[in-house]
């Protein structure tokens, strides 16, 4: 009963606000948001999970055409009223088969992975850096730089490109800051035409709805501009890619305590960081060439992740399986001050709920094992010789999408998390990714072939 007054009590306060169509949106296993609209005088029978779905016709859910489709069953405290479209309400929603929530639904996973670690009294809070390119699409579908004047070869904090993009970027800033998001920075990023936007962190849950919802926000106030915004890994081989990264800790569920917080001076190690915060470090790290598939899931993903691209000086992206301080040539840092660390191999193709969920599970069996990540790397490791970096025992991350997907599928963890359905449909539609990859002739190749033999 209290169930179906707290749905009536939303849609009555949706109506008050002029809402006359909701959407529970779900993701499929890249991220993408999928979902049926409802009017919404049909929310209680959308929250009961009347809206079904043919899961063959959905990546990654892992169905055949002659199954019972599954429902989607939208988060009603969760609603967004969409800005540029009041008539529609937006939420994330779980997905559901017969009932029950749905193993290869992300979400559910992700909210699987944080029940265990509650189990272990420990909150999960992420924070997710949003670095997107606001860009035009010429004829022929070529990518281009909207703004003739930004063409610095170090654009980092540009103010002149900063402002010369005002609209769309107030547009979104004003947006997550109505959303109660708490924006609290933003800038012109390392790369023309980059831009991030930083708002505060939360439980992971909460920020994963967020990206999703701020994926779909960007594009729309960029459409409205004719222009494209994406969070495709690299846009440009020549210039800096979009990272994700992924500042996590975990808290006290019973004082809202950051469990990763100690005082640089008190830590032995010196970089502000907790027992525990090493132990999740090792956790992830021991997963992390694993990981790597989640954090980095497409073929443009290993195209960000070098030591240097066609740019003349170092990539921002790390290809170590390493962590260190404020060193960004580690794949976890430690930001000056500690109480958190950074996984920055994440990228904006990430899906949120899956690299969430098997991060935190990496972490949470660093904790249960008391596993030790060893001494912080405070040096350039782009400029270690292969002999020093094996003296370390430092591994390379996976150099290509199809290293990465091996790693995934080898590692009993994720496998433990995932279970072997939503693991498997990972890993298949990654290797047909690349498979496909491979069988397109690239301009590069006929340029460079096609006159030499």
């Amino acid at each position: 009963m209290k169930a179906s007054e707290d749905v009536k009590a939303v849609m009555e306060g949706l109506r008050a606000k002029g809402v006359k169509y909701c959407i529970g949106a779900y993701v499929d296993i890249h991220g993408a948001q999928k979902g049926k609209v409802v009017p919404l005088d049909h929310l209680p029978q959308m929250a009961a999970g009347s809206e079904l779905y043919t899961g063959y016709a959905v990546d990654g859910l892992g169905q055949a055409p002659n199954e019972d489709e599954f429902a989607s069953v939208p988060d009603i405290s969760r609603f967004i009223q969409l800005p540029w479209e009041p008539k529609i309400a937006w939420a994330p929603a779980d997905i559901s088969f017969k009932g029950e929530p749905y193993p290869l639904s992300t979400r559910v996973l992700l909210k699987n992975v944080m029940a265990e670690a509650a189990q272990m009294g420990f909150g999960f809070n992420l924070g997710i850096e949003c670095e997107i390119f606001l860009l035009k699409q010429q004829q022929g579908g070529a990518l281009a730089i909207p703004d003739p004047d930004d063409k610095l070869v170090k654009p980092c904090y540009d103010v002149r490109g900063f402002l010369s993009n005002f609209s769309w970027v107030d547009r979104v800033a004003e947006t997550i800051n109505d959303l109660g998001w708490d924006l609290y920075s933003l800038d012109h990023e390392d790369a023309n035409g980059q831009f991030e936007f930083d708002f505060a962190y939360s439980d992971a849950l909460t920020t994963a709805d967020r990206l999703t919802f701020f994926r779909l926000m960007a594009k729309q106030y960029a459409k409205d501009e004719g222009l494209i915004a994406t969070m495709m890994p690299k846009p440009f081989a020549n210039r800096t890619g979009n990272g994700a990264h992924f500042n996590m800790s975990l808290s006290d569920l019973k004082t809202g305590a950051n469990l990763f917080a100690r005082a640089p001076k008190d830590d032995p190690r010196g970089l502000g960081l907790s027992e525990i915060g090493y132990h999740f470090i090792a956790g992830v790290m021991r997963h992390g060439r694993a990981l790597c598939a989640a954090f980095a899931p497409t073929v443009n993903s290993y195209k960000r992740l070098t030591r240097r691209g066609a740019m003349a000086t170092f990539s921002w992206a790390p290809v170590f399986n390493s962590y260190g301080s404020n060193n960004r040539t580690n794949s976890i840092r430690v930001p000056m001050g500690g109480g958190r660390c950074e996984s920055r191999n994440a990228d904006g193709a990430a899906n949120p709920y899956l690299a969430a969920a098997l991060a935190l599970a990496a972490g949470l069996e660093g904790v249960r094992q008391k596993l030790d990540p060893g001494a912080p790397n405070e040096d350039n490791l782009y400029e270690l010789t292969e002999a020093e970096r094996a003296a370390r025992g430092i591994e390379f991350l996976p150099q290509t999408l199809a290293e990465a997907v091996d790693a995934f599928e080898a590692d009993a963890l994720v496998e433990k998390t995932l279970g072997k359905a939503l693991r498997d449909e990972f890993v298949a539609y990654k290797r047909e990714e690349w498979r496909e990859y491979h069988a397109t002739i690239s301009q590069w190749e006929i340029d460079r072939y096609s006159h030499m033999f």
